[in-house]
């Protein structure tokens, strides 16, 4: 909205900025100007300074400056046009009068905001009543609380047909404002418009200002055509244009909560619930410019959470393609991998707040995810390949808008391919590293790029263990053993070995010919060892134990909590052949494929260490290329890994769970 010149100068006369400054920060006369303690950060010296004069302020802590929209924006967060709506109610001036078609489009904006209200109040009352029972489970099962459903207004959508349009019947609103609305589907060969949301957990979306504009469903069916759903495109929601959570998250940011963006809708409820309450998402699409500008509003470095799998690398590179050209002094994006396939909502479930400061803690700057997707595609052992790359990294660092950005990244990316390609061009390199001549003249031009166990360029790919974004963070040494994510990859047990325990809780005989195979496995987390002893003394002092009998053998000797705590690793009922009642042929074929994988992972594990041990204390292409293959292995078995949750078909169970 565009405001009179005459109104907002109104405003600014009626205003002094000591007077909308002294709302938020305790001023102190000085000569002519008032100071204090500057609003933007933590300081003891008063370097914040007022003139109502000049009608401006200065921080020379942080060197924000700017007069009284300027300091309502940047304190509460607000837009422009927001920021004068607040200080005209200060002021006790009316709003200017829009033009007749502005007024009505206004007006009807308002209108919509009413009709998404009403249907959030359906939604919440849906869930709350006998028919939302599906969903209350569904939310249980996801640690999701009553108290933070009401938090989150989350609904339910029942699985009628035309449920919510009668009921906004019944209050007077019109189809025509349902269907602008995005609440029914409408068009030509429709005859009837009737519900969007079905039968789907309900997550109002908010604007900054935390109306309701749209909604986004989680269907319970497991035969739902899509298992999330958002409402589509109308004049109050642009699904590009906005995040999940924004409103609390644009307050929380403006109180230094670090800003973290995920993938979902349960991922952000969980995050905010372990304390990160600058959790957004956003919603179901790749990040857009318009999101980006809307992080860069709250956090000048906001941490991109992505899993550690193929998707969550590519998702981390396209942000990487997005953010590159819009690169500011100060202003970039920090990218932090999830282990073990987790999303946030397992890591907090698993481990609390603890773990996912470990993985926060580990969260690489963007410069180093370039960096690392474009030296993954080596060797360069050819003048040709090393040129590529090169010139790869020229163009684009060369798509970076702001002149002194640039200039940094291209003198950095140069740097580490001095380092890349610093070794000899005959055959007598590898004879000159084996003598140590190598890695001490490469030490001398690298200085301070130098990575962790000696690999080239490592400085732009720090050490973050299996899962993170390049083979070239594997190189061994002590900083990657102690690193933050490999210590947060033992903050749970690992899905596969909680499946493998629990399908022995639940199906003791499989102990009765397969005793030799649990004895035989190497446990990585030291619950899941413990367990794994229990059960094998139990099973020595009792052969025919039945399940009940298990548990309580279990209880006896305080394993329970342990028990619980390994369960939070299997977030949903996926695996049937592991579930108390799954047929047993579907057992014994899970059971088999659980630990043919499982010792697959750990022989790839074992030649992992013994790649990074190798190109710690060689670097060679070779031994760089040998880390490559391992890496891709692992990634292969790990999405072999996922096809276990086809088993079930026996059972009579779908192959996923809700």
């Amino acid at each position: 909205m565009k405001f009179p010149p005459q109104f907002l100068d109104d405003l600014r006369a009626r205003l002094p900025v000591s007077e909308v400054v002294g709302r938020r920060v305790a001023l102190k006369k000085s000569g002519r100007e008032w100071k204090g303690l500057s609003p933007f950060g933590k300081e003891k010296t008063a370097s914040f300074f007022v003139n109502d004069q000049k009608g401006f302020y200065k921080d020379f802590s942080s060197g924000k400056h700017g007069d009284i929209f300027t300091f309502v924006m940047e304190t509460e967060g607000l837009t422009f046009p927001e920021a004068v709506e607040r200080l005209a109610g200060i002021a006790g001036l009316p709003m200017p009068v829009m033009s007749r078609e502005t007024a009505e489009r206004e007006e009807k904006r308002k209108t919509l905001y009413d009709v998404l209200d009403l249907a959030a109040k359906f939604f919440e009352a849906s869930l709350a009543a006998r028919g939302g029972a599906k969903a209350r489970g569904y939310l249980a099962d996801r640690s999701l609380d009553p108290a933070t459903q009401l938090k989150f207004r989350i609904g339910y959508a029942p699985p009628e047909r035309f449920a919510l349009k009668e009921h906004l019947g019944k209050e007077g609103i019109p189809v025509s404002d349902m269907i602008e609305a995005g609440l029914l589907i409408a068009g030509d060969d429709i005859p009837v418009p009737y519900d969007r949301f079905r039968d789907r957990v309900m997550f109002p979306i908010t604007d900054t200002r935390n109306r309701v504009i749209a909604f986004g469903g989680r269907a319970l069916s497991p035969d739902a055509p899509a298992k999330y759903l958002n409402s589509n495109e109308t004049s109050l929601f642009h699904k590009g244009g906005t995040l999940y959570n924004i409103a609390a998250a644009r307050a929380a940011s403006h109180r230094g909560a670090p800003v973290i963006v995920c993938e979902g809708y349960v991922d952000v409820i969980a995050l905010v619930t372990a304390g990160y309450e600058a959790a957004v998402a956003p919603l179901g699409t790749a990040l857009t410019e318009e999101q980006l500008a809307l992080l860069w509003k709250m956090a000048d470095e906001p941490i991109l959470c992505f899993d550690g799998d193929g998707a969550g690398r590519r998702a981390a590179f396209r942000a990487v393609d997005l953010a590159l050209p819009r690169l500011m002094p100060g202003k970039s994006l920090r990218f932090a991998t999830l282990p073990d396939g987790q999303d946030p909502d397992d890591l907090v479930r698993a481990g609390g707040r603890a773990a996912v400061e470990e993985i926060f803690a580990g969260a690489q700057p963007l410069a180093h995810v370039l960096w690392t997707r474009e030296s993954e595609a080596g060797p360069f052992d050819t003048p040709e390949r090393r040129a590529a790359l090169e010139a790869r990294l020229t163009d684009l660092t060369g798509l970076i808008a702001n002149e002194n950005v640039r200039r940094h990244y291209k003198q950095g990316m140069s740097e580490r391919l001095g380092v890349l390609f610093a070794r000899d061009p005959g055959p007598d390199r590898f004879s000159a590293r084996r003598q140590g001549n190598y890695q001490g003249n490469r030490n001398q031009q690298s200085g301070g790029w130098r990575g962790q166990g000696g690999r080239p360029g490592g400085g732009f790919a720090a050490g973050r263990g299996r899962g993170g974004y390049g083979a070239a963070a594997l190189a061994a040494s002590p900083a990657l053993a102690a690193s933050p994510v490999l210590r947060g990859h033992l903050s749970t047990v690992s899905r596969r070995e909680a499946l493998i325990l629990r399908a022995i809780l639940n199906h003791p005989w499989l102990l009765h010919d397969h005793l030799e195979d649990l004895a035989a496995i190497a446990f990585r987390h030291p619950d899941a060892q413990r367990l794994k002893g229990a059960l094998i003394d139990i099973f020595a002092e009792k052969p025919a134990i039945e399940r009940d009998a298990m548990a309580a053998e279990i209880a006896s000797r305080g394993l329970t909590e342990l028990i619980a705590r390994m369960d939070l690793a299997l977030t949903t009922v996926a695996v049937w052949g592991a579930q108390p009642d799954a047929a047993a042929d579907d057992v014994l074929l899970t059971w088999k494929q659980l630990i043919a994988l499982h010792h697959q992972w750990h022989a790839l594990a074992r030649e992992l260490r013994e790649a990074e041990l190798a190109l710690g204390r060689e670097s060679t292409e070779a031994n760089y290329s040998w880390l490559i293959d391992v890496k891709s292995r692992l990634s292969q078995v790990d999405g072999t890994e996922a096809l276990v949750e086809g088993f079930g078909s026996l059972s009579g169970r779908p192959s996923r769970g809700f």
